[in-house]
């Protein structure tokens, strides 16, 4: 398939620089994918769109601040970005400026040193720090700020930290907001508890490919990133008993679903563990595990775009977002919501 299939053209005033407040104040547009029918409605209202035969799974992973200003020996300023943890005190960072292993690195006012260890390819170097484990993560909490989507034009970091988070953010780990989660508030999470719906959770740490642009004119020669996923057994064995009475699974955002289809057999039955999960989907996918979706709207020609393409259909999807941009939705990640069942 050709990528331009997956273009569309979106104004700059409807990407959304800040969240709505409260959080679950913003719009959500229920597409029901067989009957073709949409439904314009609030956040705050999702509960009336499901019913106790559903099941919400959500994505608990907590952003970290990956980005590191640090100097070198000779004083100049470079500045680097945590991508994975190797070991309590090495991780691979993407490095933007110049060094070479045996380089030392040191932050001001803190007694953070790394030592560049080795190229792992451009721009990317293992690095070991002088500190671990927990100190090592305070320091970061400390020092680091959050990484943003290129669109987001705020640098205020006191807003980008309370507010680029989910409410129920618990494993330290991703790069970027699953935003989808961003939606839901303790009031509406309550809401939906009463009514009878399950609600799960499982782990996927979001990495910089999130950001990556797909350059291949054509969709199937792009290499999607991995990233680290965390299913245990109890939430497996709960998932696959509700799936087993005909419950109806929905996956809150893009990253929940990729978990959930990667631990999925052929048969639609989960299998517990942690992974690394390169899962590419695109319109011919056939779903294993998820029912429904709820998600943002996402940029043009993004994997995240043709994700959704195969779910509900590419010139639907591609037609209601041109429907969503006359009524003014908000877009990315502080934008509106979509429920797509």
């Amino acid at each position: 398939m050709k990528l331009s299939l997956f273009n569309y053209h979106l104004p700059k005033n409807l990407i959304a620089q800040q969240q709505v407040k409260p959080r679950d104040k913003s719009r959500l547009l229920v597409v029901d994918k067989k009957t073709k029918k949409l439904t314009h409605d609030f956040f705050y209202n999702l509960t009336k769109h499901l019913t106790p035969n559903d099941v919400l799974i959500f994505n608990n992973s907590k952003v970290i601040p990956a980005r590191l200003i640090m100097y070198k020996e000779t004083g100049g300023k470079i500045e680097i970005f945590l991508l994975k943890k190797v070991k309590s005190n090495i991780w691979q960072v993407l490095v933007g400026g110049k060094t070479k292993p045996n380089n030392n690195l040191s932050s001001k006012g803190n007694n953070l040193q790394a030592n560049i260890l080795k190229k792992v390819k451009e721009n990317r170097y293992l690095v070991k720090f002088n500190h671990s484990g927990k100190k090592l993560e305070s320091i970061i909490e400390k020092i680091g700020e959050t990484p943003l989507p290129p669109y987001i034009k705020t640098r205020d970091s006191k807003y980008i930290k309370k507010n680029y988070q989910t409410l129920f953010a618990k494993h330290k780990g991703s790069v970027a907001a699953p935003t989808a989660g961003l939606h839901f508030t303790k009031n509406l999470l309550s809401k939906l508890k009463k009514r009878g719906i399950k609600i799960e959770f499982i782990t996927l740490h979001v990495g910089l490919g999130t950001f990556a642009p797909v350059k291949e004119k054509i969709i199937e020669k792009h290499q999607i990133h991995s990233e680290y996923t965390v299913l245990d057994k109890a939430t497996a064995k709960r998932l696959n008993g509700y799936k087993k009475q005909g419950k109806t699974i929905i996956a809150v955002g893009t990253t929940s679903c990729r978990t959930l289809e990667s631990f999925s057999n052929q048969k639609g039955q989960l299998k517990a563990g942690s992974k690394w999960v390169d899962i590419y989907i695109y319109p011919s996918y056939k779903f294993k595990f998820i029912d429904s979706l709820i998600t943002n709207f996402h940029l043009p020609q993004s994997t995240l775009l043709m994700l959704v393409s195969a779910l509900a259909g590419r010139k639907f999807i591609i037609d209601i977002y041109n429907k969503a941009i006359k009524k003014k939705y908000r877009f990315y990640s502080f934008g509106d919501g979509m429920f797509i069942q």
